[in-house]
């Protein structure tokens, strides 16, 4: 038996969970199920990230204590999540005792170790709030590409990071002020002193390919030091033996995992050093977004190798949720609330439709609202469900509800079985897409069968009873197994499919365990289909938290959503017609292409996003397409790149190069 701990990341005590988190807490919840039927101890850890300024500005709007809107935001995240059947085995709170015992423990033992120093350094303060502005309070001009509206850490439109007092004419985003630079004491994590231990283990197998590459960008600009300390006013911990100072929110938020943990331990009697001891042989597991790989896979395990703690096993980390194509928005009634969601529609459909979506990649996920409601309702309540309703009710009315004392076609039956092992593996790989196609090729089987044997027409015919009790045990025998494949995807669904049949929660052992001579209740609807008018229904409830908004709210949002350019701004874009001379695969990236293109005079270098779109790269050769021709190089990790080309879609393989009409010659400019 093995040990396992799985984690997901904390949701932030500040707002409201929306369907795009419950991606993966339904990936993590999945996977912890399924180990669970496997027989393994495995336990299933999270908490409310509870610490950081936002939460304390917003305390302070709201006019109560950061304690009691991190207590609020903690029931309504804990009623979202059990209501969604997302299994946690404990939900905790990064402001606890355990957590402060443990970040106060790992920062002690890691400057008792030399990797933490302090020096002062120049930060920005907002003179109106009297407060230093974290990097995501702060917004200006890139000081790279020159877009407006940037963050104080990094630019959405260029890539670039940088820091805070880098920015050009910046404000602070809490009063609208010009932040002045003043100078403080902070604390600093030696990050470079565990180079060596973190490019083994980076590479050692713990993370997906694509995310161990994405570090090496990292390791070759070389590791820096990480200010780990914030100044007063602050929501956190302080830092012992320096007043006024706390821990960075991001030290003690992963830190959180151990300290539910721990707190889990106490109430169970289990031992926690067994899971986190450097000598642990047990297995730890995080489920992450894309955009906290750089705190998960190279601050974390270095504070808990510094710390003298064992390190996760594998980091598993995701892509975003775009719904119909596009990023969530509040404008299109897109951007949903969990419990938005939970007041129209069943959360079992999601889980499917997510789980029928999710592979072992960080590729970002669609969930097409015309393509949901086409998939729930033809593969769950068509086939998988349909399959009891058909047989279930020929059983009770004719039968008492005993089915026959064998298998009518056992070699079916072991068909069935002998699936199990390649659609645990999948579960076991995260392959939850291949996992559902299995299972939904079986349900096809179980109703050609049924289809075959045509129970409805045997019922009418006498003298043939046992010969209709055979074909609908077979039936329900087959539905008990394809239930049980189904049940880390669909508890609630599992449960009263088990109610029916009379059985006790299956673990995976007991799918293969036909019931003979055994009764069923009476069947009860499992799911009914997907109303579309409840999907609009919940667009139109997602639009009107919207309209609730004051109006002045309401443009300040669009505009953060969407800002503008001005027409002089836009006439400075020069784009050219050029003809893609040749396309190629970049070794060791996971998704550019190399593109040397022909602008008639000259000929351009460029590096573009779009291998997943375009797997046979050398088809593109030849083709015109339109082209950036003005924008400043940018050296890259595989060369640099002189331009942009123009591509439109919502991403991965659902991208597509613009080309010009018939005519346009490379160099020609476009109007």
């Amino acid at each position: 038996m093995r040990k396992i701990l799985v984690t997901s990341a904390l949701p932030y005590a500040n707002a409201p969970l929306h369907i795009g988190h419950i991606v993966e807490y339904t990936q993590t919840d999945i996977w912890a199920r399924f180990q669970k039927m496997r027989g393994n101890e495995c336990w299933y850890i999270c908490a409310d990230d509870a610490h950081g300024t936002p939460i304390m500005l917003h305390a302070r709007q709201k006019g109560i204590s950061p304690e009691e809107l991190i207590r609020q935001m903690s029931e309504e995240h804990q009623a979202d999540f059990r209501d969604f059947r997302i299994g946690f085995d404990n939900y905790h709170s990064t402001h606890s005792e355990e957590n402060r015992e443990l970040a106060e423990l790992i920062y002690q033992r890691n400057l008792e170790g030399g990797h933490i120093v302090a020096r002062t350094i120049t930060q920005l303060y907002d003179p109106e709030e009297g407060i230093f502005l974290p990097d995501r309070f702060i917004k200006g001009q890139c000081p790279k590409c020159g877009a407006e509206d940037q963050y104080g850490d990094s630019c959405e439109a260029c890539g670039a990071t940088y820091d805070p007092t880098e920015l050009k004419n910046p404000y602070s985003v809490v009063s609208g002020a010009q932040p002045v630079e003043k100078e403080t004491e902070h604390l600093f994590f030696r990050l470079q002193d565990f180079e060596t231990m973190l490019k083994e283990w980076t590479r050692g197998g713990h993370l997906q390919p694509e995310v161990a590459n994405k570090l090496d960008e990292w390791f070759e600009a070389g590791l820096r030091e990480w200010d780990i300390s914030r100044d007063a006013p602050y929501f956190g911990f302080e830092i012992p033996g320096h007043p006024g100072k706390y821990f960075y929110v991001w030290l003690d938020a992963p830190i959180g995992y151990m300290a539910s943990f721990k707190n889990f331990c106490a109430k169970q009697g289990l031992d926690f050093d067994a899971y986190w001891a450097e000598d642990s042989d047990a297995e730890l597991y995080h489920f992450i977004g894309k955009d906290i790989i750089y705190f998960h896979a190279l601050f974390w395990p270095a504070m808990l190798h510094g710390a003298g703690f064992r390190k996760p096993t594998t980091i598993h980390a995701h892509g975003f949720l775009t719904v119909n194509g596009q990023k969530m928005s509040k404008s299109r009634g897109s951007f949903i609330k969990a419990r938005t969601y939970l007041e129209h529609l069943d959360p079992e459909y999601l889980r499917y439709y997510f789980a029928a979506k999710l592979g072992p990649g960080v590729e970002d996920i669609d969930l097409n609202l015309e393509d949901f409601v086409q998939r729930v309702n033809s593969d769950l309540v068509g086939k998988v469900v349909n399959i009891a309703s058909r047989c279930a009710g020929f059983i009770t009315k004719r039968f008492v509800g005993t089915l026959s004392d064998a298998l009518a076609e056992p070699e079916l039956f072991d068909e069935f079985v002998a699936a199990g092992e390649a659609i645990a593996d999948h579960y076991e790989k995260r392959e939850y897409g291949r996992a559902v196609r299995e299972i939904m090729k079986l349900a096809d089987r179980a109703n050609q069968y049924i289809d075959e044997k045509q129970p409805w027409v045997v019922a009418k015919e006498e003298g043939r009873d046992a010969e209709l009790q055979a074909i609908c045990s077979m039936g329900l025998n087959l539905f008990k197994v394809l239930i049980g494949y189904l049940r880390p995807i669909l508890p609630g669904t599992a449960e009263k499919a088990e109610a029916f049949l009379r059985i006790e929660p299956q673990q995976w052992s007991h799918i293969a365990q036909p019931l003979l001579g055994h009764q069923v209740a009476k069947f009860k609807p499992l799911m009914t289909r997907v109303d579309p008018k409840k999907v609009e229904a919940m667009v139109a409830a997602s639009k009107e938290d919207m309209a609730a908004k004051p109006q002045k709210a309401r443009k300040a949002e669009s505009e953060a959503a969407t800002p503008t350019i001005s027409y002089d701004d836009f006439a400075k874009v020069d784009l050219r017609i050029a003809r893609i001379e040749k396309a190629e695969r970049v070794e060791g990236a996971d998704k550019l292409l190399r593109l040397t293109l022909d602008l008639g005079r000259e000929k351009r270098n460029v590096f573009a996003g779009i291998k997943a779109a375009y797997p046979e790269p050398e088809k593109l050769e030849g083709r015109l397409t339109v082209m950036v021709a003005n924008l400043a190089p940018r050296k890259m990790k595989f060369g640099v790149s002189e331009g942009m080309v123009l591509a439109a879609g919502p991403g991965g393989r659902e991208i597509f190069l613009l080309s010009p009409d018939e005519g346009a010659k490379p160099g020609m400019k476009v109007k």
